[in-house]
C-alpha cells in the first residue's frame, strides 16, 4: 500500500479534505456569527424567528438566536456553542462571542490563502488571547463596587434589549436589589434568585419579592385570601385518609356498623384540621391533595392552605418562612412552624401566591410585560441582568464598554506582536484586527462610518483617553463610556475571548470531513 491509510467507509459516505473541508467549515462558522452581527449594541435590530409550527420569538439575544435556528452544519454549532457556553458562564456576551469567533474565522481563511499553516495559527490566536486576557485585567476600572456602578452595569446589559429608557431604570434598580438580597461574605447566590412572569401590565411595574411566588391558589374557595406574619407547616405528602398496608375486607351488616366507619373517617379528618389549629397553623402547604372535608374545616378555621406544590416549591417557602419540611401532620410540632405573609393575587384567569418571609433567603423577581413577546424579551434581559451584575461583584469587577476595551486589548496585542518570533506575529496581529470588528461592529450598528470611528476610537487611546461609541440622538459619537456609565463586567470579555478562540481554532485544525448519509 505504499505507506497510505487505508479507509473503509460506506459507498453512501462522503469525505472532504484538505482546503475545501477548511474552507467549507470557516464559510459556515463565518455564516452563521454574520446572522447576529447585526444585532450588537445599544442599536442593534432585532430578529423575528418563525417556527414550522407558527411560534414566534423577536429578539436580539444572540444565545436565544442561535438556538433558535434549525442548524445543521457541524462547524456551525460550534459558533452556537460559543454562545451557549458564554450564556451559561457569564449571562450575557452572547453577540459578542459569536460575532468574535466569526472574525478570527475570517482571518484564519485569509493566513490560509497566504499558506500560514493551521498549526502556526491555532499557536499565535492562543498566545494572542492570553495577552488579551492581560490587557482586559490592566482595564479593570473597580472590584468593590458600589449600588451605582451595580446600576449602570444592569443598564448596559439591557440597552437595546426593547426594555425603553423608563422601564430600563426600575428594572435595573429591580436587579441590584434582588443581588444585593442574596448576597454573603461569600459571594452572591444566584440560585437564590427565581424570576416570575405575568402578562399584563407595563414591564416597569416589574418588582422584587423577598421570597416566592408560586402559581397556585387556594385548595378551597372559602379559605382566606391573605394571611399577615402567619405561621407556616409544610406538609411532604397528602392530608386524607390513611390507606391500610393490610389487604383486608370489612363486611358492614347494618346501617349502624356503616355509620360507624362513616363517623370515625370523619372523626379523623377533622383531626388532621384541629391538629393543625392547635398546633397554632395559619399557612399550611404540602406536596399532595389535601381531602375535600379537611379543605372545608380548614377555611372554616380560617386557615389557608395550598395543595399539590412542587419539591422545588416547597424548597423555596421553606426557605421564606423558615418552616420545616415534616412527612405528615402527626409528624408536624409546634417548632416545625415558620412565619411568612401570604397574598393570593388574580391576574385574569390566573392566581399566583405571593409567599413573602421576614428572613427570607430567595427573592423573586416579579417581571411584567404588556404582551407575550415584550414580556419574553424583557425575561431574558432580566436574566442577563442578574447574571452579569452577578458577576460583576463576584468574578474580576468592572472594565469600560461601548467598545473602550477592545480597543485597549487591539493595541495591547499589537505592541507584543513585533516581539513574537516567527510567523505566529501574524496570528497575533491578526487576533487584533479580528477584535477591532466589536468596535467597528458597534459604529456600524449606530449609524457611524465604522472607518472613521475606527481611527477615532485608536487616536483617543493613544492619547490616553478612554474612548467608546455611545449612542446619541439618531446617531452615535467617539466619547468616554465612563461619563456615560456604560460599563461592563470583566468576566464577560474574559469569557467572550476564551470562547471564541477556543471555537474558532478548533474549526481551524479540521482538514478532514467525513460523513454518512
Amino acid at each position: 500500500m505504499g505507506g497510505q491509510p487505508l479507509f473503509i467507509l460506506e459507498e453512501d459516505t462522503e469525505r472532504t479534505q484538505g482546503k475545501d473541508a477548511q474552507s467549507s467549515n470557516i464559510s459556515a462558522g463565518k455564516a452563521v456569527s454574520e446572522s447576529v452581527r447585526t444585532t450588537l449594541g445599544p442599536r442593534g435590530m432585532d430578529k423575528m424567528l418563525v417556527s414550522d409550527d407558527g411560534d414566534v420569538v423577536i429578539t436580539n439575544d444572540g444565545a436565544t438566536i442561535l438556538g433558535e435556528m434549525d442548524i445543521e452544519h457541524p462547524a456551525a454549532q460550534m459558533i452556537v456553542e460559543v454562545a451557549e457556553s458564554q450564556e451559561e458562564d457569564v449571562g450575557d456576551g452572547t453577540t459578542t462571542a459569536s460575532v468574535l469567533a466569526g472574525e478570527l474565522l475570517s482571518k484564519a481563511e485569509s493566513m490560509l490563502d497566504d499558506d500560514v499553516h493551521p498549526t502556526t495559527i491555532v499557536e499565535g490566536y492562543h498566545e494572542a488571547a492570553s495577552l488579551a486576557q492581560e490587557a482586559i485585567d490592566e482595564q479593570v476600572i473597580a472590584t468593590d463596587l458600589d449600588d451605582e456602578q451595580l446600576l449602570q452595569v444592569a443598564k448596559s446589559s439591557m440597552t437595546g434589549k426593547g426594555t425603553g429608557d423608563v422601564a430600563g431604570d426600575v428594572l435595573a434598580e429591580v436587579v441590584v436589589d434582588a443581588v444585593r438580597a442574596v448576597q454573603s461574605e461569600d459571594g452572591v447566590d444566584r440560585d437564590a434568585i427565581s424570576l416570575q412572569t405575568q402578562i399584563g401590565a407595563a414591564s416597569s411595574a416589574t418588582e422584587v419579592i423577598e421570597g416566592v411566588v408560586v402559581d397556585e391558589e387556594p385548595a378551597h374557595e372559602n379559605m382566606p385570601r391573605s394571611v399577615e406574619d402567619g405561621a407556616v407547616a409544610i406538609i411532604d405528602g397528602a392530608i386524607e385518609l390513611q390507606e391500610s398496608n393490610v389487604d383486608a375486607e370489612y363486611n358492614v351488616t347494618n346501617v349502624d356498623q356503616l355509620n360507624a366507619a362513616l363517623d370515625a373517617e370523619e372523626q379523623e379528618l377533622r383531626g388532621y384540621a384541629e391538629a393543625l389549629a392547635d398546633l397554632g397553623a395559619e399557612i399550611v402547604f404540602t406536596t399532595d391533595d389535601i381531602d375535600d372535608r379537611v379543605q372545608a374545616y380548614l377555611a372554616k378555621d380560617g386557615i389557608l392552605a395550598f395543595e399539590d406544590l412542587s419539591s422545588d416549591d416547597l424548597a423555596s417557602i421553606r426557605s421564606a418562612s423558615g418552616a420545616t419540611r415534616v412527612s405528615g401532620v402527626k409528624a408536624l410540632e409546634a417548632d416545625d412552624l415558620g412565619t411568612a405573609s401570604v397574598s393570593v393575587r388574580s391576574y385574569g384567569e390566573a392566581e399566583l401566591a405571593f409567599v413573602e418571609g421576614p428572613e427570607a433567603e430567595t427573592v423573586t423577581v416579579f417581571a411584567r410585560g404588556s404582551t407575550e413577546h415584550v414580556l419574553d424579551e424583557v425575561e431574558r434581559a432580566l436574566q442577563d441582568a442578574l447574571d452579569v451584575v452577578t458577576a460583576a461583584l463576584d468574578k474580576g469587577g468592572i472594565v469600560p464598554g461601548a467598545g473602550a476595551t477592545e480597543i485597549a486589548v487591539a493595541a495591547h496585542l499589537r505592541d507584543h506582536a513585533a516581539s513574537i518570533e516567527g510567523r505566529k506575529q501574524l496570528a497575533v496581529e491578526a487576533f487584533a484586527d479580528a477584535i477591532d470588528v466589536l468596535p467597528r461592529t458597534l459604529a456600524e450598528n449606530t449609524g457611524m462610518d465604522p472607518i472613521d470611528a475606527l481611527v477615532d476610537l485608536r487616536a483617543a487611546y493613544d492619547g490616553g483617553d478612554c474612548a467608546g461609541i455611545i449612542s446619541e440622538g439618531q446617531t452615535g459619537s467617539v466619547t468616554d463610556p465612563l461619563e456615560h456609565g456604560v460599563i461592563d463586567p470583566a468576566a464577560v470579555k474574559h469569557e467572550a475571548v476564551h470562547s471564541a478562540t477556543e471555537a474558532a481554532t478548533m474549526i481551524v485544525r479540521i482538514d478532514d470531513v467525513i460523513s454518512s448519509s
